[in-house]
């Protein structure tokens, strides 16, 4: 018999309001990952990990809000769970950036034949500050951190996800900066909500969410997508997983307007302008990081080579970007020392 690893819950950071409770995660054996592991065998038997993991099914869960406030979910066939419910005044529990602090835990009798040390798993949940005047959603891969989407049969996004560490990942040079801007506004303490969005499965959530604390970006909601079915194939008419979650944040919060922050190797150009098309007065800017693409390019320039309706910028370096946002007041002047 194989010894089983510890349970654990894995509880991602998400967003909501002063009365809408939403809360996601997964219930998974804890395998033990080393984020800063060295070394090509190591590496590739952690990426197998990340993918090959051991769910804990169809399990009950118990969240708890505050001192006394709780609520009960349930995992799903693949050991998640989503919790969406209208809770009232849940900014009562909010500090000061509007990060509320809550604990998922195994229902006693889930763990009644287990050992298990530990039941205490904290999440966090974000409600935008009264403070913010706008909201940045953003992408990661190739957007603050270089990816390779863009390389031939996207092999550099293989070594790059797989085959390197979360601790050796850089970010894309001043993107942290730029972030931190944004986020403290124009006036400097807006505490502007940062939303990253992107197209990798939940199975790299640790992978990213440690490479953005340890890179320094501004903490933020992270929300990735479901690992897709080998057989499913998507309707025409179905809008992108990435594209539904930025309306779903743009629903979220309808009296905040929005930065949306991409890049030209996918399919951002176009999710970005749809979105903006059919909500002009709520995105205030676009930023599309260049790649090194010439067809990318070249289609990215012909999509918005006439677009006024809202201000956008394709970024060739950061500063670009960091003038571009001073001059539409995004963020503070710059200051002479």
């Amino acid at each position: 018999m194989f010894k089983k690893d510890p349970l654990q819950i894995m509880v991602f950071q998400t967003y909501g309001t002063s009365t809408h409770f939403y809360a996601r995660g997964r219930a998974i054996e804890d395998e033990n990952i080393d984020l800063e592991q060295k070394g090509f065998f190591k590496l590739l038997f952690n990426a197998w990990k990340r993918f090959e993991t051991d769910e804990v099914r169809n399990s009950e869960l118990v969240v708890k809000i505050g001192p006394d406030r709780f609520l009960c979910t349930k995992t799903d066939h693949k050991g998640y769970f989503i919790l969406d419910e209208t809770v009232a005044n849940i900014s009562d529990y909010a500090n000061e950036e509007g990060w509320v602090v809550f604990e998922v835990s195994y229902k006693q009798n889930t763990l009644k034949h287990l050992i298990q040390l530990e039941n205490r798993f904290p999440g966090e949940m974000l409600i935008p500050s009264k403070k913010a005047s706008f909201g940045v959603i953003s992408d990661i891969d190739d957007t603050i951190l270089h990816t390779g989407i863009v390389s031939l049969l996207k092999w550099r996004v293989v070594i790059n996800t797989l085959l390197t560490s979360a601790g050796k990942r850089l970010p894309l040079e001043g993107a942290p900066e730029f972030y931190h801007l944004l986020h403290q506004g124009k006036s400097g303490n807006e505490a502007n909500p940062i939303f990253y969005v992107s197209h990798s499965p939940w199975n790299l959530y640790r992978y990213l969410e440690y490479f953005l604390k340890k890179n320094n970006f501004p903490k933020g909601p992270i929300v990735l997508r479901n690992f897709p079915s080998l057989f499913r194939r998507r309707p025409k008419d179905e809008k992108p997983q990435k594209q539904k979650e930025i309306m779903n944040i743009l629903k979220a919060y309808p009296d905040l307007k929005f930065i949306l922050i991409g890049d030209s190797g996918e399919h951002d150009p176009a999710i970005y302008m749809e979105i903006a098309e059919a909500y002009p007065e709520r995105i205030s800017a676009i930023y599309l990081r260049s790649v090194k693409h010439a067809l990318k390019m070249a289609n990215t320039h012909r999509l918005y080579h006439a677009y006024n309706k809202v201000p956008v910028l394709l970024v060739e370096n950061t500063e670009a970007a960091i003038k571009h946002a001073r001059a539409h007041g995004f963020v503070a002047p710059k200051t002479n020392h």
